[in-house]
């Protein structure tokens, strides 16, 4: 466990460095965090009764969405892992002295973590003053900001679940540039990235909410803001946790299998 945690750390200092890059993506965020109100702004205005979420709701999740983006965002890859399957390069992990997936889950949360922990402050800070129903509502319960808190750890766990999930398909593909391309556009649209999961027709919202995309952001953001309840928190929750439990299993031994199958220099 020790050294998967020496992967951890050098991951998030090193994530950490690119503090200019965190700055251009804070200033991206925040404009685009108010572009994105304002145009729902206009359509609330004109049809208030017809938003399935309420405005400061729907703020609020806007805001963390901008503040979290890093976390969950699928497009967040890391790019020398798929580089290090396709061309062979691989091999040189397999040298180390630890299980190659425990590996890249730490390395996967860690480059998470460090580019969120650059953003997520200011962003949180300047939302939070903005007037209501504008800005980002902090008034939580503590028993709803704990239940938000455990969602957002299972959101985390999905979502490089499902990255490392990508990455051990890599394994079988010549070209790895048409999965990402498709895994990015279904945790975008089933996800809620494009517009909240209750934005969407019911049929398919229904349909949305059972997929692993669902449990990404949608479930803590709604959480935190409300539109999800307390008392339906733990049945959403509970699916993070399936779905946690069913991308490991896949994407381990997805990655076994290809390690067990890959030919690196003809051997």
């Amino acid at each position: 466990m020790k050294k998967y945690w020496s992967f951890f750390k050098m991951r998030l200092m090193a994530g950490l460095q690119y503090r200019s890059a965190a700055l251009a993506g804070m200033s991206t965020q925040l404009v685009w965090g108010a572009m994105e109100i304002l145009l729902y702004r206009a359509f609330w205005l004109e049809h208030p009764e017809r938003f399935p979420m309420g405005m400061e709701a729907l703020s609020s999740y806007i805001w963390l969405q901008q503040a979290f983006l890093s976390l969950f965002a699928m497009w967040n890859w890391e790019n020398d892992v798929l580089e290090s399957v396709k061309t062979g390069a691989v091999s040189y992990e397999l040298l180390r002295p630890a299980d190659i997936y425990s590996m890249w889950m730490a390395r996967s949360i860690a480059n998470r973590l460090a580019r969120a922990a650059l953003r997520m402050i200011p962003v949180i800070l300047l939302a939070s003053l903005l007037p209501a129903p504008w800005g980002l509502r902090l008034r939580i319960s503590p028993a709803a900001f704990g239940v938000f808190l455990v969602s957002m750890v299972l959101m985390v766990l999905v979502v490089c679940a499902y990255s490392l999930f990508v990455y051990a398909l890599t394994f079988y593909l010549t070209d790895p540039n048409g999965i990402m391309v498709l895994s990015v556009a279904a945790a975008d649209l089933l996800g809620g990235a494009i517009v909240p999961l209750p934005f969407l027709p019911e049929g398919f919202r229904r349909f949305a909410e059972l997929t692993p995309f669902a449990s990404m952001q949608n479930v803590p953001l709604r959480i935190f803001s409300g539109d999800i309840p307390l008392p339906e928190a733990p049945a959403v929750m509970g699916l993070q946790a399936f779905w946690t439990a069913v991308l490991l299993s896949a994407g381990y031994l997805l990655t076994r299998s290809g390690l067990r199958r890959a030919v690196i220099l003809g051997g």
